[in-house]
């Protein structure tokens, strides 16, 4: 089987919030490229990649010229396309930025291509470790709402039968440590509990104000902080992590595998997030998920849930799946969710495909 051709576009999504009708910003836009392999099998891989922002359109093109030097390999020699890349582009662009995003879309797409080749759901090929995955709600409990949008929000979420979501602080302007704990504690009410809180800083804190702040939410229950200061200050992070009984969860800014390493030696986090498209794909994500478990750390995902639940799945240390719908309307099915958790597909590959209308709907 060889590679014959690729299709690369680009789409503008809707940050809507479908599970609770709470956006934070209306009409706010995510720019992505998406992308199609042919083989000469017949058989097409898809894939996907975004952060691009401004330079989304170079980073179509890097799509673009990174899957034409590729026509003509073998689809299914993934580590072999890697080296080629990188020799070709990697090695003069860096370990990270928009090759490392490039270079995701087109391992997506491989591994689509594998499983499809092989009869194979990709959770099933990589280890098919459980054929159902927690999940959390996700976009809808932002900073940027009120006290009252965020409790019906999350009444809302627990009536769909969410047993997992997650909230924000570091909330707009500079208020006081009390005052985040207390806008904590009004999802906690709402919620109850016996629900699962997780609590997203997005990297807004000192490490002194995490420990602050930390240490006076703990009575509320959270799962875990999550991206509490600068993702690359180890040691920051771990001075927080090490001053908390909350687990700290980490790794969605992180590009490519070695700095994983750093963060995990340092002991950073008690909980390691990869994010697909920053990471360099699935052939990288499972890399990392090795590494944690080497560690004795779990292992959970960052947006895309059509595509993590599968790979959550297939490891033995998957914890639970980020579930932020923004493109699921961009497919013709998407994995359904049961009591809180994502039923993984039968389907071979992603099981997923492109809907023609979807795509017209989005084009950029």
């Amino acid at each position: 089987m060889k590679i014959t051709g690729h299709r690369t576009q680009i789409l503008r999504i809707p940050e809507d919030d479908p599970l609770a009708d709470s956006p934070e910003e209306e009409g706010r836009l995510r720019p992505i490229v998406i992308l199609s392999l042919a083989t000469d099998a017949g058989i097409e891989g898809i894939g996907l990649t975004f952060y691009g922002g401004a330079l989304t359109g170079a980073l179509a093109r890097a799509v673009g010229e990174l899957a034409a030097l590729i026509e003509g390999a073998d689809p299914l020699r993934i580590e072999a396309i890697h080296q080629k890349l990188r020799a070709a582009a990697g090695d003069q662009c860096g370990p990270a930025g928009l090759f490392t995003l490039a270079l995701s879309a087109i391992d997506i797409a491989l591994w689509d291509i594998k499983g499809k080749a092989l009869g194979q759901p990709i959770w099933r090929l990589l280890g098919g470790h459980r054929d159902r995955v927690a999940t959390y709600a996700s976009g809808s409990l932002r900073r940027g709402l009120s006290d009252a949008q965020a409790a019906r929000a999350a009444g809302v979420l627990v009536k769909k039968g969410f047993t997992e979501m997650k909230t924000q602080m570091a909330l707009p302007g500079t208020p006081a440590p009390a005052e985040e704990v207390r806008r904590v504690r009004v999802v906690r009410d709402a919620i109850g509990p016996h629900i699962k809180l997780m609590c997203d800083i997005n990297q807004r804190w000192r490490p002194e104000q995490a420990i602050e702040i930390g240490r006076r939410v703990e009575e509320i229950g959270l799962s875990w902080l999550e991206d509490v200061t600068t993702a690359d200050d180890y040691q920051g992070l771990a001075r927080v992590n090490a001053a908390l009984s909350t687990p700290i969860a980490g790794g969605e800014y992180v590009w490519g595998i070695a700095p994983f390493r750093q963060m995990i030696e340092a002991r950073s986090v008690d909980i390691v997030m990869i994010d697909l498209v920053r990471v360099g794909g699935v052939t990288q994500w499972l890399k990392v998920a090795g590494m944690a478990e080497a560690f004795n750390l779990p292992v959970v995902s960052h947006v895309i849930p059509e595509f993590h639940c599968q790979l959550i799945g297939a490891v033995p240390n998957g914890l639970t799946v980020e579930y932020m719908p923004w493109m699921l309307k961009l497919f013709h099915e998407t994995p359904a969710i049961e009591k809180g958790q994502l039923v993984l597909p039968e389907k071979p590959g992603f099981g997923l495909a492109w809907d023609p209308k979807a795509i017209a709907r989005y084009a950029a």
